[in-house]
């Protein structure tokens, strides 16, 4: 997405890209696209097959005690989110990037940056069984949690913020049409479950689970036993399908601060991480390279840095809110191990305002369709 920006602009740019074409654009990832990020798309030129394939939601559905409630996304802020996943949205850029000749190198190795606070910082890597080096003005650091550029930041620069949760998420891609036409996040007694779609061919779902749970124990027809007991509602009936990829996702709340360095500009995963409950990880790293993009063309076109000297504090004040509401659907939907009856029926008290209250159901729209892309 950077790249994509950063050519529009007229900036040259590199992409390293570690693993292969064919495993990037394959890999199932999140499906959920802010309003947001969905006309930025479009504005760049990537949202042709998106708006032909891409399923249009205007609400999702809470579900507890036995009943489903409708969130209103399009009455509470006239705004919806698409269904699209992140697989094709990778598939989309990268067959933009290529068309225009510009440079992807896949099975690229990146072994350290350096130079950080020079004009000139440095990326070496490996690729094709050769050593290589780039000499750049920036470096933009969208390599994932496990990547070498916020490690390559001296020690004492960055504070951490973290927290782990005492629950995982166990995922299926099941061959099934959808049992609803939206999402549904059901709150029960046995733990959360989701029910997703990523086509009108294919359902994606997710039960709670233990983070260290051990996939064996869990055959295809546990799993849907315990699917059709947490999204059990009066009158509906779940869809079942032939399980073709199954996984358990530990989930975590993450903050690094500050999100740049010299010359190094970190985004995405890089420098934060929010657990798949708010649907918010491939669009906050959105809302981070739109912002680098901006910053770099304010450089570009005019030397000024005000904007690449603000990035950091610009998009954590978006990232800690994104941060809140994942925090807080997570903590309401989710069983603790921790809760006793008073907290079972607190939470269950809450679902009942958010439901009940406009203002509460519009708090949630607002979330989860996506703040504005610019605030």
């Amino acid at each position: 997405m950077l790249s994509r920006l950063l050519d529009l602009h007229g900036i040259e740019n590199v992409v390293l890209e570690c693993k292969t074409r064919d495993y990037i654009q394959e890999r199932v990832r999140a499906g959920v696209l802010e309003q947001g990020t969905v006309e930025l798309l479009s504005e760049i030129g990537a949202g042709e097959r998106l708006q032909r394939e891409g399923l249009v939601h205007d609400g999702i559905e809470l579900r507890f005690g036995g009943q489903g409630h409708h969130i209103d996304f399009r009455a509470l802020t006239g705004r919806s989110i698409t269904i699209y996943a992140q697989s094709e949205v990778i598939r989309d850029l990268i067959d933009l990037r290529l068309a225009d000749q510009r440079e992807i190198l896949f099975e690229a190795d990146v072994t350290s940056v350096h130079g950080l606070e020079s004009t000139e910082p440095r990326v070496r890597y490996r690729h094709d069984g050769k050593d290589g080096e780039l000499r750049c003005d920036f470096i933009a650091g969208c390599d994932g949690y496990h990547g070498v550029c916020r490690t390559s930041i001296p020690r004492g620069v960055l504070t951490e913020y973290e927290r782990i949760y005492p629950f995982g998420w166990l995922g299926i891609l099941a061959e099934a049409p959808p049992s609803s036409h939206e999402l549904v996040y059901a709150n029960h007694e046995r733990g959360f479950a989701l029910l997703s779609m990523r086509s009108p061919q294919l359902s994606r779902l997710y039960i709670q689970c233990n983070p260290e749970e051990d996939i064996g124990e869990w055959p295809d027809a546990r799993v849907w036993e315990e699917l059709h007991a947490r999204l059990a509602a009066r009158g509906w009936s779940l869809i079942e399908g032939p399980v073709i990829q199954k996984g358990v996702t530990g989930m975590r709340s993450y903050v690094v601060e500050p999100m740049q360095f010299g010359r190094l500009f970190l985004a995405g995963d890089a420098a934060h991480i929010v657990p798949p409950t708010g649907a918010k990880g491939l669009n906050l790293a959105v809302a981070d390279v739109h912002m680098l993009a901006r910053a770099l063309k304010e450089f570009y076109s005019s030397g000024r840095r005000e904007l690449l000297d603000r990035y950091s504090e610009t998009c954590l004040r978006r990232v800690w809110k994104v941060q809140r509401f994942s925090w807080w659907m997570t903590s309401m939907l989710h069983r603790f191990e921790s809760d006793n009856a008073f907290d079972r029926k607190r939470q269950l008290a809450e679902l009942d305002y958010v439901v009940s209250s406009r203002a509460a159901s519009q708090s949630l729209a607002e979330n989860y369709v996506g703040l504005p892309i610019d605030d």
